[in-house]
């Protein structure tokens, strides 16, 4: 294993990986030997789980050509796994005390690079040209912190990186929003962003019971395979979202109500018409519109220059 905040990195033949991390027993070995206590302001809990490890890393499709991006890799359970499988695994730890750990349990991996950072700060787009230029594709596999979730994936999204799948254990609540079709009450603006980017898939639950310490609820593992273009056409990506956003608003509220309070009340009489002209109901709710009508709605929206 080598560890940057620069630039070099160890190579080497694959070797066997001891014995696992993720089992009880052994991540309380780890953690005593180390005398680490967890920061509950970084969302750290450790998964003792080898069975759930082995279905996120199945879920990611890697090989011996491919590359995996890990974010907080904890004390190194799913980055020994992955070590396993993938050509080259990255991973970020924002935790400076982790990092001794991680070069103590995984020193015989030398297809690991552990960066010391916070991965919303670091510029991916660098990290993958310096980190994963062999890689004939790369995926992100992570357990993460709930608190920052949603910021690190639609930062991995938006910055259009070159990913093939995202593989991440989320708050379960969080994970069957993401994958929620349109009508239902987990359907919401983080649905339509997700699935404009990915096609989500829930792999598993997983009980709290399963890591040290124990959250206060369940996980899910979900994959996302990262489409090579968005699911739908808009000619502006950011009036999109915010057309989205805007129309959930107010959940209770009808499609008209929300979407008067984003173009100006003396436009809607004008806007409830143009919905009536595109076949979408006014008195419909926003949980109802399917990422077609999203766009469909943006586009006139976005063509009439409406927006408060």
């Amino acid at each position: 294993m080598s560890i940057e905040s620069g630039s070099e990195q160890a190579k080497g033949p694959k070797k066997s990986g001891g014995p696992d991390i993720g089992t009880p027993r052994r991540t309380k070995e780890i953690i005593a030997k180390h005398g680490f206590s967890f920061k509950k302001s970084l969302g750290q809990n450790f998964l003792i789980d080898g069975n759930v490890l082995s279905k996120i890393v199945a879920a990611a499709e890697l090989d011996e050509h491919k590359g995996a991006l890990e974010i907080g890799p904890g004390i190194g359970s799913l980055t020994q796994k992955l070590a396993e499988t993938a050509g080259k695994v990255t991973a970020v730890e924002i935790d400076q005390r982790l990092i001794p750990i991680l070069a103590d349990v995984l020193a015989d991996r030398p297809e690991v690079t552990v960066v010391h950072g916070d991965v919303l700060k670091l510029d991916l787009k660098e990290l993958f040209e310096t980190q994963f230029a062999d890689c004939n594709g790369v995926s992100v596999v992570a357990n993460l912190p709930y608190y920052v979730t949603t910021p690190i994936l639609m930062k991995l999204l938006e910055e259009r990186l070159p990913l093939q799948h995202i593989v991440v254990m989320i708050q379960k609540e969080v994970a069957e929003r993401m994958a929620a079709k349109p009508g239902g009450k987990e359907y919401g603006s983080l649905s339509v962003a997700v699935q404009y980017y990915c096609v989500p898939q829930l792999v598993c639950t997983v009980p709290h019971t399963v890591f040290i310490p124990q959250p206060n609820v369940d996980s899910a593992v979900i994959k996302l395979t990262v489409r090579d273009t968005p699911a739908v056409d808009v000619p502006d990506e950011e009036y999109f979202f915010r057309v989205v956003q805007a129309s959930f608003a107010q959940r209770r509220k009808t499609l008209a109500n929300n979407l008067t309070a984003f173009v100006g009340k003396e436009r809607r009489e004008e806007m409830t018409a143009m919905l009536n002209r595109i076949g979408i109901d006014p008195g419909r709710r926003g949980e109802t519109l399917s990422l077609d009508e999203f766009a469909e709605l943006s586009r006139n929206l976005y063509e009439a220059g409406w927006s408060r």
